[in-house]
């Protein structure tokens, strides 16, 4: 009877003497059969130099093994296979080195959607529309990345939103969600179970663990560890050259170098998982994504929702207003001439040039209003579950790739260093029919925009007036933002300072914050605020509890209110004292902890009022 083993490696020798290396023949005995398939596969598609290296029988076996284990897990966590990644690679660095441009023969023109303006009655409504859609919502997290690009070594997610409280990233989501499910229990019928909207977090190598172990050490931050789900994302195979041959590991010559992929891998990731199902068979409508380091996403998400209900999109982008020629894609409808038609990101780069070269002389420019036409995508999507599941059925939850390969010179014939194919999260329209209903949210930038993405260095060189996007500016954004809400529901908030932190400089509003379970929408904050309010430029105001009424408060100094058990608590008449104090600090001084320094100041609790 013929064995499996036989069978592959009579496939194996066929392939010839040319194809199959020496070194392998006399190794196969090591693998087993599926190994020699996959084996087969690399020679076929011209990865026989990643055999050419290897050693005699009983030198290194363990670790020759090894290599096929990773070969195996490259092979089974890319859709298609490695076939397929090395098949499309080919594609892509021969377009990449042709000079081939992705829009060729679209043109491009502004998309429908929805600009909100912050406590209208139409935002308000749209607000009240999101909460109810809420108990048919989940919320995926992409955190695959570390804060290295920030100056901090940790998981981005650990990093604190503002200092004021400490709170973290991981820790403002899961109670901003949790304020949602809480909003919503508020409107269901009596004897209705209470909905626990599902979290996923989709992680990585890098982040796995330390993202369980925060989760974890801090009991999930009240949400049922049921509720959380983690996908881990797999890293794909480099490319060494235009031919797309894999690269081999520097440090391990038994190992294949591998990079991220993107965080386009989430869709790919949820259609494995068959999380979707489960969601689309428990009545979910809504699936909502975000990223990891926005400490404003929140005060956007209720309304947007409420959007995609009202419009029923089956795809809506969160968005801002974009200045011409800002780092940030633009969202834009492209027409193809054989009358082929996609709403999607243009990134900031590829944008200006697409515009020029279909009857925009001037490219990308501002209109009158001082900012360009096409809204700045920031990265958070929400879309119909149905629709959804039926494109990636299709799929497979595959996303359009590129590559970016650094060419050592304009011959382009060789690499600086190994490259990969790349996805995006955000190209998952590229793929869908005509008839997909893609639309927009634009959000004021102070409301919902505040990402946490550059390094002090960085953010210093940023050109004037342009967003710094770092630690300081993140923190001082989350001020302004509490502090302009809170002048919308009626309380006199002092103006902003200018100060220098780390080199940026930044308005520095009174140090005002609350916790999500306080209030998830504009109408929650106005409920909580009544008489002659002020809150003077120095003032730092904490709000923990649940149930916090502030009347005729005149604030001048420190209050800190955390009710025990969320007591109902009602805050009026005249606090001063000497208040808490930002302090500037070196971001080069080491005896500072990172979160702080990269922020360029700590705070110095001098004096406060702590109501419990």
């Amino acid at each position: 009877m013929v064995s499996a083993l036989d069978v592959a490696t009579e496939k194996l020798s066929n392939l010839g003497v040319d194809a199959s290396p020496p070194n392998l023949q006399k190794n196969l005995h090591l693998l087993t059969a599926e190994q020699i398939e996959l084996a087969k596969i690399l020679l076929e598609t011209g990865q026989s130099h990643l055999f050419e290296h290897w050693t005699e029988p009983g030198v290194d076996d363990e670790e020759k093994k090894a290599f096929l284990d990773q070969v195996t897990r490259l092979n089974s966590s890319y859709p298609g296979g490695l076939a397929s990644y090395i098949k499309t690679a080919r594609e892509l660095l021969a377009d990449s080195k042709a000079g081939k441009n992705p829009f060729d023969g679209y043109t491009p023109s502004v998309p429908t959607g929805e600009t909100l303006t912050f406590g209208d009655d139409s935002f308000i409504s749209f607000e009240e529309a999101g909460v109810k859609e809420a108990r048919k919502a989940a919320f995926v997290l992409v955190a695959g990345g570390l804060g290295e690009r920030l100056g901090y070594n940790g998981i981005k997610l650990a990093l604190p939103r503002e200092t004021t409280t400490g709170m973290c990233f991981l820790q403002y989501y899961i109670e901003s969600i949790l304020a949602l499910q809480d909003a919503n229990s508020k409107l269901a019928p009596p004897g209705e179970s209470q909905t626990k909207i599902p979290l996923v977090i989709m992680t990585s190598d890098d982040t796995h663990s330390r993202t369980l172990e925060l989760l974890e050490s801090n009991s999930y931050f009240g949400m049922e560890p049921t509720q959380v789900k983690l996908l881990k994302q797999e890293k794909v195979a480099c490319l060494d050259d235009n031919d797309a041959r894999l690269a081999v590991d520097p440090r391990n010559k038994y190992r294949i170098q591998t990079k991220p992929h993107g965080h386009g891998d989430v869709h790919s990731l949820l259609y494995s998982s068959g999380l979707l199902n489960i969601w689309r068979e428990a009545g979910l409508r809504w699936v909502l994504f975000f990223q990891d380091t926005n400490g404003l996403l929140f005060n956007g998400i209720p309304a947007a929702l409420g959007v995609s209900f009202t419009r029923q999109y089956h795809v809506n982008s969160l968005a801002v207003p974009r200045k011409a020629k800002d780092a940030i894609g633009g969202i834009t409808r492209l027409t193809h001439a054989d009358g082929r038609t996609m709403v999607i990101n243009v990134e900031y780069n590829q944008l200006d040039p697409l515009l020029r070269a279909t009857g925009y002389p001037d490219g990308d420019a501002n209109s009158e209003t001082g900012y360009s036409p096409f809204p700045g995508n920031i990265n958070q999507l929400i879309l119909e579950l149905g629709p959804y599941i039926e494109e990636l059925t299709k799929t497979g939850g595959a996303i359009k790739e590129f590559v970016n390969p650094k060419y050592k010179d304009a011959s382009k014939t060789s690499f600086k260093s190994s490259t990969r194919l790349e996805c995006m999260m955000q190209d998952y329209p590229k793929t869908l029919p005509p008839t997909a209903r893609v639309g927009f949210t634009v959000m004021e930038p102070w409301l919902a925009y505040a990402p946490v993405k550059n390094n002090p260095e960085d953010a210093a060189r940023v050109p004037k007036g342009n967003p710094y996007h770092s630690a300081t500016s993140g923190e001082m954004l989350v001020y302004r933002a509490n502090s302009l809400i809170l002048r919308k529901a009626g309380v006199q908030v002092a103006d902003p300072e200018q100060q220098v932190f780390n080199g940026q400089e930044v308005e520095a509003w009174p140090r005002i914050t609350w916790k999500p379970k306080c209030a998830i929408t504009f109408t929650g904050i106005k409920s909580k605020v009544s008489g002659s309010c002020s809150i003077s430029q120095r003032s730092t105001l904490v709000i923990k509890g649940r149930s916090v009424f502030i009347n005729d408060l005149s604030l001048d100094g420190a209050l800190i209110i955390d009710p025990a058990d969320d007591a109902e608590v009602k805050v009026e008449g005249s606090v001063q004292n000497k208040g808490w104090v930002l302090e500037p600090v070196d971001y080069k001084d080491t005896s500072v902890p990172e979160e702080l320094r990269i922020r360029g100041f700590r705070i110095n609790k001098i004096e406060q009022l702590e109501k419990n």
